[in-house]
């Protein structure tokens, strides 16, 4: 089932480009690791799941890119954007060849079944 976002017919075009530039300084940032990685992690200080990620790759031996916004008190609202843009409700945001794959969770489900390495080959 796709995801339920909103017609742009249903915005008011007084709105849209506030709407379409919010914060988008960050998804471009995030965009363009994604293009030149194959692995990117995207995550928070003081989130112990980003840090998860990171381990689960370290301990498969698959090299990542790691991008750090701010932590619990501070940049809220630029990763909202990254919220708004993949859909994805938290943080780490796993993209492996340019597919969301998950978090931490999910990408050591990838691991565990050997999908992953399937994914990067």
């Amino acid at each position: 089932m796709p995801r339920a976002i909103l017609d742009e017919s249903n915005i008011h075009p007084a709105v849209r480009d506030k709407i379409a530039n919010h914060e988008q300084a960050i998804v471009r940032e995030v965009q363009a690791a994604v293009a030149q990685h194959p692995v990117v992690v995207v995550g928070m200080g003081m989130n112990p799941f980003p840090k998860k990620a990171r381990k689960a790759l370290d301990a498969a031996g698959v090299t990542h890119k790691y991008l750090e916004y701010g932590n619990y008190f501070n940049t809220w609202r630029q990763r909202n954007a990254l919220k708004l843009w993949t859909g994805w409700p938290t943080l780490p945001m796993v993209f492996v060849k340019g597919t969301l794959v998950g978090g931490a969770d999910d990408l050591v489900g990838l691991i565990d079944s050997g999908a992953l390495k399937k994914m990067l080959t």
